[in-house]
């Protein structure tokens, strides 16, 4: 492996990672200070291009952040943080028109007001989506869109601005802002105690150094710990990893979701998400002999929260050595399901089933991990000069299981909120006081510069 060292590049701040929470924390500092944006693939490899469910907010004036903030609560079992819900929720409305500003384009109803949609766990439609069963490709779209063009150069070799080695850009007023694409992060850089910016490896197996006042992960889950799961390929849990070597407390690592409802077939579409907004629809769960097993557990049935319709899906198929249950959107038919669904409904073809006329085999699969790098509510990590958002943060909102939609919401609410204070980020003490539970701790590396009875399908 060639592993030429560069000379060591500068940034003010430096963020890791290019989903949601990475995009609008880079676009977020880079109004007032020089950032240089990293990311393991290109742009948009990561898993918020993959979202389908949508994105949740109090938009209906007959919903409130109160409401929403209720619902997000029961879900995670009692176990999230109040105060960080509360921010969540009151502060989605305007995460969701700053994505608007960017361009993403959310579907609307006939009389031209925001199409809301029900998911499970939500006492009323607040989902909003893009393109049907797009919501995600379209806000990465947009986010990319707009890295891209505040970006000086978007090439690989962090040429210009805040990734020019021995300097921290050129940006003027409101700071600028570099891109370093196909470079995975290998180590976070400790000096006295405090994080100084990242040691990162490109694709091409050389290795650079970056210093920076302030560093965010944004680097996402870890789902390719488990043999199936929703995520992309580039979800190895890189950052919870840094962070824990050098130091770094993390949290209810214990807590990770999977997704009710993954296509349960061979090749090359294994474990592909099929939206809970298809049983928003109408869309029924039943074992292989066609009983349903949902209501039997719970009065919302296909719609009660995800923990519990994956633990029943898991037991049913423990009673049938383990073959798949069968999702069966027969009821809503062919054509809305092409309407509505476009992406689900041309996948779900090309492996070979007619969904408007038989049912779906599907099985939980690894989605999204509620734990991470401990935060509070500015995304400050307990290491010094380190900040984490999205996925790979513990930011309290999801508790032990996250609410259907909310995980696209806590990416721009938090990843905002980390871009900001890292681009106020002064080389000072910096503590994280929130009570911890189930947190992990490592001393630091030497610097180196249930439910009841389960459901049965027996006769």
């Amino acid at each position: 492996m060639h592993t030429e060292r560069r000379s060591e590049l500068r940034a003010e701040v430096l963020v890791i990672g290019s989903g949601i929470a990475g995009l609008t924390a880079a676009l977020r500092a880079a109004q007032r200070a020089d950032v240089l944006l990293v990311t393991k693939g290109a742009l948009a490899d990561g898993a918020t291009r993959r979202a389908q469910g949508g994105i949740a907010g109090a938009l209906d004036p007959a919903d409130s952040p109160a409401a929403h903030a209720r619902d997000t609560l029961a879900a995670g079992a009692g176990l999230g943080d109040p105060e960080a819900v509360r921010v969540l929720c009151e502060e989605g409305p305007a995460a969701i028109a700053g994505l608007i500003a960017h361009g993403v384009r959310f579907d609307r109803a006939d009389d031209g007001s925001h199409a809301l949609c029900l998911e499970g766990a939500h006492d009323r439609p607040r989902i909003l989506h893009a393109g049907g069963d797009a919501t995600g490709r379209a806000i990465d779209d947009a986010l990319v869109q707009a890295v891209r063009e505040r970006s000086q150069h978007g090439s690989a070799d962090g040429a210009g601005g805040a990734g020019r080695a021995g300097g921290t850009g050129t940006g003027g007023a409101g700071g600028s802002l570099a891109l370093l694409e196909h470079t995975a992060l290998v180590d976070l850089r400790l000096e006295h105690g405090r994080v100084v910016g990242a040691e990162l490896l490109g694709a091409d197996g050389t290795r650079r150094r970056v210093r920076a006042r302030a560093t965010v992960l944004a680097t996402g889950g870890a789902g390719q710990l488990f043999s199936r799961t929703t995520n992309p390929a580039v979800a190895t849990g890189d950052g919870l990893a840094a962070a824990w070597r050098a130091g770094a407390v993390l949290e209810d690592l214990e807590f990770f979701q999977f997704h009710p409802t993954a296509l349960a077939v061979p090749g090359r579409y294994a474990s592909f998400l099929l939206s809970e907004a298809v049983r928003g629809e109408g869309a029924l769960l039943r074992c292989e002999r066609g009983r349903r097993f949902l209501p039997g557990l719970d009065p919302r049935g296909e719609l009660a929260p995800r923990d519990l319709v994956a633990r029943a899906i898991a037991q049913v198929m423990a009673t049938q050595e383990g073959r798949p249950v069968l999702l069966d959107a027969t009821g809503i038919g062919a054509g809305r399901l092409r309407r509505r669904f476009p992406t689900l409904d041309g996948v779900v073809r090309a492996a070979g089933i007619d969904w408007g006329r038989e049912p779906v085999p599907v099985t939980p699969a690894a989605h999204y991990g509620m734990g991470g790098i401990r935060t509070d509510l500015e995304g400050r990590t307990t290491l010094p000069g380190l900040y984490a958002a999205g996925e790979c943060a513990r930011t309290g909102v999801h508790g032990a299981n996250r609410l259907a939609s909310n995980s696209l919401l806590e990416g721009a609410v938090f990843g905002t909120r980390a871009g900001a204070a890292a681009a106020r980020a002064q080389v000072s003490p910096q503590r994280v006081d929130r009570a911890p539970r189930a947190a992990v701790g490592l001393p630091r590396r030497a610097e180196t510069g249930s439910p009841g009875p389960g459901p049965s399908c027996r006769s």
